[in-house]
């Protein structure tokens, strides 16, 4: 008898180890049906910020309005909290969960590991794995639109660009930018400052400030607060905003912003999980796709603009029109593209040089 037990009391142990590894699969142990589906989303700023964290939160409401259950936490810092928040969302049952900033890539990728049942989107990020896909858009094709805008509007020939971190993403952006200025006025400059942050009023306004005292007439940028719009109007000046459309937060400046359509991708994203058809990939795309776009422009534009721009954002759809095409030089007057070359897309993506007309540098760390 006492063989018997030790033997049942084995089996017992045996089932509960194997019980404890099949939880760790968490909400997504099962097929992935309409029923079972809950998508959860992790940002990094409020729903309301006029700019990055509302222009995602579209792609979640586009899901509500199919009828799929979502979930979202809002202002999780890139540290270990952000692994805290998608584990307790896998914990609330959520089996697809979308982690949209930049500094979510590691914890993303480690809880991962660990929920291999689960689907996962990083935005903006360069880090797979076989149950997670990295997304972004092709920004810098709206950013070009936006270029053309500012260089018809300017009458200084300065334009200034509040930029947030020096990574590719935000150096491309630039560039692109300054593509689009320099086409329709090659006079123009736009001259960066950094403020190595995503979210930061005050820090934003004052970078824009300094832009403006220095002469510059248009302002850029590339956070997720209208704090550079808004300094640009009470300077009399004109800017351009970012992620969603914000004619409000300075009538007297807002001339249009680059936007994105987020829904695009988490759309289809959802929609192959569901026919079964999902695999891990690197989705990229611009105007074409309609992931990126150049918002209404608004009635301060210069005469023309409305043209120049549709003109431009129809050639980058066709392909006639390729924006880091040949000859492009650096600042520093360095060839970097040859005449009939153009850069590859991971170029691009990994882009940590300034072109031609961009006044500013790059910090090496």
């Amino acid at each position: 008898m006492k063989f018997n037990r030790i033997v049942v009391l084995a089996l017992a142990f045996s089932a509960l180890a194997l019980t404890g590894c099949s939880k760790k699969d968490g909400a997504a142990s099962s097929k992935i049906t309409k029923d079972n589906l809950k998508v959860g989303f992790v940002y990094i700023g409020s729903v309301n910020d006029e700019g990055y964290t509302q222009a995602q939160d579209q792609g979640r409401l586009a899901l509500e309005a199919l009828g799929i259950k979502t979930q979202y936490v809002e202002n999780v810092p890139e540290n270990a909290d952000c692994e805290k928040v998608i584990r307790d969302l896998i914990d609330q049952g959520c089996n697809v969960i979308y982690t949209t900033s930049f500094g979510f890539m590691d914890w993303t990728i480690k809880v991962a590991a660990d929920f291999p049942n689960v689907k996962f989107g990083h935005c903006s990020g360069y880090k797979r794995a076989e149950n997670v896909s990295t997304y972004f858009g092709k920004a810098y094709e709206a950013r070009y639109l936006a270029g053309i805008v500012a260089g018809m509007k300017t009458s200084s020939n300065k334009i200034g660009y509040v930029a947030a971190f020096p990574l590719p993403e935000c150096i491309r952006g630039i560039n692109g930018f300054t593509r689009g200025v320099q086409s329709v006025n090659p006079d123009a400059t736009v001259e960066v400052i950094w403020t190595n942050t995503w979210y930061d009023p005050a820090v934003e306004k004052q970078a824009a400030l300094e832009l403006l005292n220095k002469g510059c007439d248009v302002i850029e940028q590339h956070q997720d607060t209208t704090a550079p719009q808004i300094a640009a109007q009470e300077k009399g000046a004109y800017a351009i905003g970012y992620n969603v459309a914000t004619p409000s937060a300075a009538p007297k400046a807002y001339l249009t912003a680059p936007v994105f359509h987020w829904a695009t991708f988490i759309v289809d994203d959802v929609n192959s999980i569901l026919d079964g058809t999902w695999k891990s990939r690197a989705y990229w795309e611009g105007l074409a796709a309609n992931m990126t776009d150049l918002a209404p422009l608004s009635d301060l534009c210069a005469p023309g603009t409305k043209e120049k721009v549709e003109s431009a954002k129809t050639a980058i759809i066709d392909g006639s029109l390729k924006i880091f095409e040949g000859p492009i030089y650096d600042q520093n007057g360095t060839e970097r593209v040859a005449s009939g070359s153009v850069m590859t897309d991971d170029e691009v993506w990994n882009m940590g040089w300034f072109v031609k007309g961009v006044v500013g540098t790059i910090p090496s760390n």
